[in-house]
């Protein structure tokens, strides 16, 4: 009688086999342990390292990944304070103005020298300064279709017609009253990608807010 035994056949392990072990038994090495210390990985730099060297370092890699990753987040955070503070003050200095050019050149120091910003317009719908009525239509029919916002980018005539000849590659533009009959307040900005759809309104809906409750008080009808 011929017998078969688990010796009479060569059977090869396949890699995933032995990964698919590997991860059902994660205490494969603690109940092996003599094992960690004979196993020899290739490492590019090192030659041949054991699996403990070769964790340590995977370890400290993912460390100073995380480091480096939480040492952004703690910078955003202290960008984010230093913005919130800015508009925290603008709005209070906005509501002390007694007229458009207070206004007028508060909103320039702050959006363009502490934000960094390139121009700031704001644009009355009434008054002596207003913006003509085909041009009030053009703004709002085209960019306030669904919000008091527009993030993005403006045609060359919409460009000019807010900042002139002002370098503005991208713009934030804000519709202000309880029903956008107060006017347009514009931000600009030299590059394409710092206005866009996807910004947060909170910061600027506060200043939005503000305006269209001093608005009224400054404008002459």
């Amino acid at each position: 009688m011929e017998i078969n035994t688990a010796f009479d056949t060569e059977e090869q392990l396949s890699a995933e086999q032995v990964v698919t072990y590997l991860l059902q038994n994660p205490d494969f090495f603690i109940q092996n342990p003599s094992l960690v210390d004979k196993i020899a990985i290739p490492h590019g730099q090192k030659g041949s390292v054991s699996l403990v060297e070769l964790q340590s370092e995977q370890l400290r890699k993912k460390v100073r990944t995380l480091n480096h990753k939480l040492s952004q987040l703690i910078s955003i955070a202290k960008q984010n304070e230093q913005i919130y503070r800015i508009y925290a003050d603008l709005n209070i200095r906005i509501l002390k103005c007694t007229s458009m050019e207070d206004l007028t050149l508060i909103l320039e120091e702050v959006i363009q020298e502490n934000l960094k910003l390139a121009a700031v317009t704001l644009v009355p719908f009434k008054g002596a300064h207003a913006l003509p009525e085909i041009q009030k239509r053009l703004f709002i029919e085209k960019r306030f279709k669904r919000d008091k916002f527009f993030f993005g980018r403006l045609s060359e005539h919409e460009r000019k017609l807010l900042f002139s000849d002002q370098d503005v590659k991208s713009v934030a533009l804000l519709l202000i009253g309880d029903l956008g009959e107060l006017g347009i307040l514009a931000v600009g900005s030299t590059d394409a990608s710092h206005f866009n759809p996807d910004m947060d309104t909170l910061l600027i809906s506060q200043l939005q807010q503000f305006l269209g409750i001093l608005l009224p008080k400054l404008l002459t009808y």
